[in-house]
């Protein structure tokens, strides 16, 4: 690196949407960015979703190139390149370093039909404690499983089985090697020590992976290889560049919103939405549900999800918001700024209507046979009604999730940060901060994940000192949305009065759909 101009750090972003290549300097300000749209997923069978890997890095490598063709920064003043990717996205490799089939995305819903068995003592031991629907969910999930009963020929020539963090990690340096922030997925990961599972762990018997197909673990911001001559050809980044391990989205995401200690969240209004915060303590926010490795090294996201977060605001522009789009297209403006008018139209409380926002049943809260629900319909109610609760239900939900986060581990949440796609509806910050009853910030940029990322090969590199440096030095609050005390003490009695026993009423009468249609299938 030219010591004469000041550093700036490339993070790359894999995301499901897109691939971004983006330029970092020390104060977290976004210098140069170039997008690369991933249109290419295949659907050969309903609720399969999958992707050639190869697309992957042909979008990165053009990702990059485009950023080059843009940005005036110097190749000299790159100090380091990371990488953040999508989470418990699968690839099977030859032992020729070839993917043997297309990836399995995260978004897949495949399951396996027929379940490893157990050891009877393992199988006991989770009937007694009550997990052995969870450790069946858990093996009907595993890509690995559905792969070695219904590709049996590909299972038999699979010689490392890496996550999409692992499989871009060995095509930077030809090593198997990933980030334990990265092992977000069905593989035989211990959340808790940040390795591979010991070797009695139930996970090996759970499925086919044997240790020899996994890479490398290494804490996120190591120094795992430099950029190669056929690298450096096929991307455009420096040639001998230092690459560092990152963290999945997520985890980076955490960080980029500057949410360092447990009283700090970060909501994350994403294609899943997720409520976080960073603690140095092994904690449990669900029951025998693992929080995952955080970005910042021996600390842990106690991560909740709604695996239908802001999927739901494209679901409802889909279903019901064709005027918007056509009046969006025709002013030229987004869908999103005509949608947060709708909102705005309708008072606080959706005038009795109420969501519960399970379009995707969970694994213990909300349990496997959860739906969805809207309830409190009236002749009052229009689609501005519904969009309006589609949000106030994911508030609900991830405020909940807070208060379960608050109890399990006995610190209170103080701060909301909000990031991710929706975090830019102001409509659906103001909703927020009302049903939280807190601030509610919105941080300086929008590149979060990439952000966290960059923060990670800064402390990596020792260009701050440490995380709580390079958190100060590189993040910001941008606006800061204030609860509306009228608006949140409406919002305080439908969430208790309402909101908080929708599921326990509702929960009965899923089992019963269950049963009579078989959708959701059973654990």
């Amino acid at each position: 690196m030219n010591t004469t101009t000041k550093p700036y750090i490339l993070a790359i972003d894999n995301g499901t949407q897109s691939v971004r290549a983006l330029l970092f300097d020390l104060q977290g300000h976004l210098v140069d960015k170039a997008q690369v749209m991933i249109n290419s997923y295949q659907s050969p069978q309903p609720g399969w979703v999958e992707n050639d890997p190869e697309t992957f890095w042909q979008a990165l490598c053009q990702a990059c190139q485009q950023l080059w063709a843009n940005t005036s920064v110097p190749k000299s003043a790159i100090a380091g390149v990371v990488i953040t990717t999508q989470r418990g996205t699968t690839i099977a490799l030859d032992k020729h370093g070839q993917p043997l089939r297309p990836a399995i995305i995260w978004l897949d819903q495949r399951r396996v039909e027929q379940i490893p068995k157990l050891k009877w003592w393992w199988e006991a031991a989770f009937r007694l404690i009550g997990m052995r629907d969870t450790v069946k969910h858990f093996q009907k999930e595993a890509e690995a499983n559905w792969i070695a009963q219904h590709q049996p020929q590909i299972w038999a020539k699979t010689d490392k089985y890496l996550l999409l963090s692992g499989y871009l990690n060995y095509r930077f340096t030809g090593r198997f090697v990933d980030s334990v922030a990265s092992q977000v997925g069905y593989v035989p990961f211990d959340y808790k020590k940040g390795c591979w599972a010991p070797a009695h762990d139930w996970k090996w018997q759970a499925m086919p992976i044997k240790p020899s197909m996994l890479p490398e673990l290494v804490p996120a911001g190591t120094i795992i290889g430099k950029v190669g001559a056929k690298v450096a050809l096929a991307t455009g980044i420096p040639e001998g560049l230092p690459v560092i391990a990152g963290a999945a989205d997520k985890a980076c995401e955490v960080i980029g919103a500057g949410c360092l200690t447990p009283e700090i969240a970060c909501l994350s209004y994403g294609t899943t939405a997720t409520i976080n915060t960073t603690t140095p303590r092994y904690l449990e926010a669900t029951p025998f549900i693992p929080p995952y490795q955080a970005a910042v090294p021996h600390h842990y996201n106690t991560e909740i999800q709604i695996t239908r977060g802001f999927w739901m605001v494209s679901w409802f522009k889909e279903q019901f918001g064709l005027h918007e789009q056509q009046l969006a297209k025709a002013r030229g403006v987004a869908p999103e700024t005509l949608l947060d008018e709708l909102v705005n139209a309708v008072p606080p409380g959706a005038q009795g209507l109420m969501l519960q926002p399970f379009w995707n049943p969970g694994i213990k809260v909300p349990g496997p046979e959860a739906k969805g629900a809207i309830i409190g319909f009236g002749d009052v109610h229009q689609r501005a009604h519904l969009y309006r609760a589609i949000l106030e239900g994911l508030a609900y939900a991830l405020r909940e999730a807070k208060e379960r986060i608050e109890k399990r581990g006995g610190t209170r949440i103080t701060k909301v940060r909000v990031s991710g796609g929706g975090s830019q509806s102001d409509a659906a910050m103001q909703i927020t901060a009302n049903i939280f009853n807190l601030p509610c910030e919105r941080p300086h940029l929008y590149e979060t994940s990439g952000l966290g990322a960059a923060i990670l090969a800064a402390v990596s590199l020792k260009l701050h000192p440490d995380f709580a440096t390079a958190i100060c030095q590189m993040t910001r609050i941008g606006r800061v949305f204030q609860p509306q005390p009228e608006h949140a003490n409406t919002y305080e009695q439908l969430y208790r009065r309402v909101y908080c026993r929708m599921y326990q009423r509702l929960q009965p009468l899923y089992r019963d759909i269950q049963d009579i249609t078989g959708y959701p299938a059973k654990v």
